[in-house]
């Protein structure tokens, strides 16, 4: 996938643990985990709205477009 989360980031950038992100939220821990993870096939506006809202950031400093075949291709 190209899309990389960088949420563990921005939650250690904000002394904010994954459980108090999630009540804040409203989301499940295993939801978020999820996400965290890198394992989610999509992200509601409205979840991506209230974690960029608590965390205080933009959506761009959790998601990240990067180009694997050109990352593959760096390391040749």
């Amino acid at each position: 996938m190209t899309i990389h989360v960088n949420l563990d980031r921005v939650l250690l950038d904000r002394r904010m643990t994954l459980t108090e992100l999630a009540e804040r939220v409203d989301i499940t821990i295993a939801n978020l985990s999820v996400l965290k993870t890198g394992k989610a096939k999509a992200i509601r506006f409205s979840t991506l709205d209230g974690i960029c809202r608590e965390l205080e950031c933009q959506p761009g400093d959790i998601l990240e477009y990067a180009d694997d075949d050109l990352r593959a291709e760096g390391t040749e």
